[in-house]
Protein backbone atom coordinates (compact mmCIF):
# COMPACT_ATOMS: atom_id res chain seq x y z
CA UNK A 1 0.00 0.00 0.00
CA UNK A 2 3.03 2.69 0.42
CA UNK A 3 3.86 1.99 -3.14
CA UNK A 4 0.59 2.70 -3.84
CA UNK A 5 0.20 5.97 -1.98
CA UNK A 6 3.84 6.97 -3.02
CA UNK A 7 2.56 6.89 -6.79
CA UNK A 8 -1.08 9.18 -5.94
CA UNK A 9 1.59 11.30 -4.11
CA UNK A 10 3.65 11.55 -7.13
CA UNK A 11 0.93 11.84 -9.93
CA UNK A 12 -0.88 14.75 -7.65
CA UNK A 13 2.63 16.28 -7.25
CA UNK A 14 2.95 16.06 -11.33
CA UNK A 15 -0.49 17.69 -11.65
CA UNK A 16 0.42 20.59 -9.00
CA UNK A 17 3.68 21.54 -10.92
CA UNK A 18 1.81 21.66 -14.31
CA UNK A 19 -1.25 23.75 -13.17
CA UNK A 20 1.09 25.90 -11.77
CA UNK A 21 3.67 26.04 -14.87
CA UNK A 22 0.14 26.40 -16.52
CA UNK A 23 -0.97 29.64 -14.33
CA UNK A 24 2.65 31.42 -14.89
CA UNK A 25 2.44 30.88 -18.88
CA UNK A 26 -1.24 32.42 -19.06
CA UNK A 27 -0.27 35.43 -16.76
CA UNK A 28 2.96 36.06 -18.92
CA UNK A 29 1.07 35.57 -22.01
CA UNK A 30 -1.93 37.81 -20.96
CA UNK A 31 0.93 40.70 -20.21
CA UNK A 32 2.72 40.09 -23.00
CA UNK A 33 5.93 39.67 -21.09
CA UNK A 34 6.10 36.17 -23.49
CA UNK A 35 5.33 35.87 -27.53
CA UNK A 36 2.23 33.81 -27.88
CA UNK A 37 3.21 32.96 -31.39
CA UNK A 38 6.35 31.86 -30.30
CA UNK A 39 6.49 27.70 -31.51
CA UNK A 40 8.30 26.62 -27.96
CA UNK A 41 5.45 29.15 -25.76
CA UNK A 42 2.71 28.06 -28.50
CA UNK A 43 3.71 24.08 -27.72
CA UNK A 44 3.90 24.37 -24.22
CA UNK A 45 1.16 26.35 -23.83
CA UNK A 46 -1.44 24.24 -26.14
CA UNK A 47 -0.43 21.29 -24.58
CA UNK A 48 -0.94 22.41 -21.01
CA UNK A 49 -4.24 24.21 -22.02
CA UNK A 50 -5.91 20.74 -23.62
CA UNK A 51 -4.64 19.04 -20.49
CA UNK A 52 -6.26 21.63 -18.09
CA UNK A 53 -9.21 23.46 -19.33
CA UNK A 54 -11.23 20.61 -19.16
CA UNK A 55 -11.01 20.22 -15.66
CA UNK A 56 -11.07 24.04 -14.95
CA UNK A 57 -14.31 24.80 -17.03
CA UNK A 58 -16.75 22.71 -14.83
CA UNK A 59 -15.14 25.08 -11.99
CA UNK A 60 -15.23 28.00 -13.83
CA UNK A 61 -18.73 27.25 -14.46
CA UNK A 62 -19.78 26.62 -10.53
CA UNK A 63 -17.60 29.73 -9.12
CA UNK A 64 -19.93 33.18 -9.46
CA UNK A 65 -17.91 35.90 -11.80
CA UNK A 66 -15.63 37.89 -9.70
CA UNK A 67 -15.14 40.60 -12.81
CA UNK A 68 -12.10 39.03 -14.53
CA UNK A 69 -10.05 37.37 -11.55
CA UNK A 70 -9.94 33.19 -12.02
CA UNK A 71 -9.72 31.31 -9.19
CA UNK A 72 -10.32 28.03 -10.89
CA UNK A 73 -6.86 27.15 -10.90
CA UNK A 74 -6.45 27.56 -6.83
CA UNK A 75 -9.60 25.90 -6.71
CA UNK A 76 -8.20 22.74 -8.97
CA UNK A 77 -4.75 22.77 -6.66
CA UNK A 78 -6.76 22.76 -3.33
CA UNK A 79 -9.11 19.69 -5.08
CA UNK A 80 -5.83 17.89 -6.36
CA UNK A 81 -4.18 18.20 -2.58
CA UNK A 82 -7.11 16.57 -0.96
CA UNK A 83 -8.40 14.35 -2.86
CA UNK A 84 -4.65 13.01 -3.14
CA UNK A 85 -4.79 13.09 0.50
CA UNK A 86 -8.20 11.57 1.18
CA UNK A 87 -7.01 8.44 -1.52
CA UNK A 88 -3.81 7.86 0.55
CA UNK A 89 -6.10 7.93 4.09
CA UNK A 90 -8.88 5.83 2.24
CA UNK A 91 -5.73 3.36 1.11
CA UNK A 92 -4.24 3.52 4.32
CA UNK A 93 -7.68 2.20 6.38
CA UNK A 94 -8.26 -0.81 3.97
Amino acid sequence: MDILADLIYTVAGIIRFLLIIYIIFSILISFNVINAYNQFVSIVFGSLYKLFEPMLRPIRNFLPDLGGIDFSPIVLLLLVEFGARFLVRGLMSI
